[in-house]
């Protein structure tokens, strides 16, 4: 085996939103298999939030950290290409946490999913809408959120993979969904494209006072992924017993100095409020059913999302920062081949 795989290393921690230059982009040669490993080409590549937490600054994610010179942690889709280990043959598919490179050899305890590829199910949901952007927009809302039929959804972030997933799985349980997005372009997306029953423009202004007309009836769910003020201005406007899932909180990954700290809190008290932080492999053991459940649902169209793909493992980095910027559409990947 002859292999040399383009990776992307963490090189030094960011001081609030990362740049290029924290990150290095190196030629590595990679070993002889041994028994019980198999070589694996990269297809595509998922950028996440979390990785920011990775990269430091006061945050860690599952209480981890990366180290200069480290791999970026990232999962990737691929294709076996050789393997030493029976449990994984030549041309299979799967997901697995290979990190930014383009070729990997694995022994099997990174791999989350393999792949079999369904009719209507394109591969690249399987980072996405079926991945662990859909299980964690499936379980949070599900198994925190709890809606019936008739209640009224809000969803932040409602652009972004998990965002958009909620509303629509929420539409599917008979729920009015309401999202938050950024610029009339997201807007128009969430309602045209998603399905989302309206939308609330954030970069607007004004933003109580928008949820507050879209939800005459109040909101029973806020399925939280940017946390700090808008959280803050959300709390008033929902009903009593209202669930809260706490997927996120895009808006302090990249904050310096003191985070703000959210004052309505007596709101949780004064409406016994349920307000619950979740990470998706809490509920891996349901991972199966929501799987099962998200690729009938985009292969009947009932779940559709969009994404946007970077080119060459090389513009991984500048792809990662327009993310955290908010310049992607639905979900971030990377084509690495």
């Amino acid at each position: 085996m002859n292999v040399t795989s383009t990776q992307v290393l963490f090189k030094r921690e960011p001081q609030g939103f990362p740049t290029v230059a924290d990150f290095d982009v190196v030629e590595t040669k990679l070993p002889e298999l041994a028994p019980g490993q198999f070589l694996v080409k990269g297809l595509y590549l998922s950028l996440d939030p979390y990785m920011r937490m990775l990269m430091g600054g006061g945050w860690k994610f599952r209480g981890a950290s990366m180290a200069p010179g480290q791999v970026m942690v990232g999962r990737v889709l691929g294709e076996v290409l050789e393997s030493k280990n029976a449990g994984f043959k030549s041309g299979e598919l799967l997901v697995a946490s290979l990190g930014w490179q383009t070729y990997a050899v694995s022994d099997g305890t990174d791999v989350e999913l393999k792949v079999l590829p369904k009719d209507g199910v394109p591969l690249t949901a399987y980072l996405g809408a079926c991945g662990s952007n859909g299980l964690s927009a499936w379980a949070g809302l599900k198994m925190i959120g709890n809606p019936k039929a008739g209640e009224t959804v809000l969803v932040s972030a409602a652009a972004g993979s998990v965002g958009s997933a909620v509303g629509q799985i929420a539409k599917s349980m008979g729920c009015r969904a309401i999202g938050i997005a950024g610029g009339e372009e997201k807007c128009r997306l969430v309602t045209e494209e998603f399905g989302f029953d309206a939308c609330c423009d954030y970069k607007s202004g004004d933003l109580g006072n928008q949820i507050a007309a879209a939800a005459s009836n109040g909101v029973d769910v806020y399925f939280d992924n940017v946390g700090a003020e808008m959280l803050d201005t959300i709390l008033p406007l929902l009903n009593k017993f209202a669930r809260v899932p706490v997927c996120g909180v895009l808006s302090q990954y990249n904050a310096q100095g003191e985070r703000y700290g959210v004052k309505n809190t007596r709101l949780l008290f004064d409406k016994s409020l349920r307000l619950q932080g979740f990470l998706v492999n809490q509920y891996r053991d349901l991972h199966d059913q929501g799987r099962a459940e998200l690729e009938a649902l985009v292969a009947s169209g009932g779940l559709r999302y969009r994404e946007t793909i970077a080119s060459g493992i090389e513009n991984a980095p500048e792809a990662f920062i327009g993310m955290l910027n908010g310049r992607n559409l639905g979900k971030q990947l990377v084509k690495l081949s």
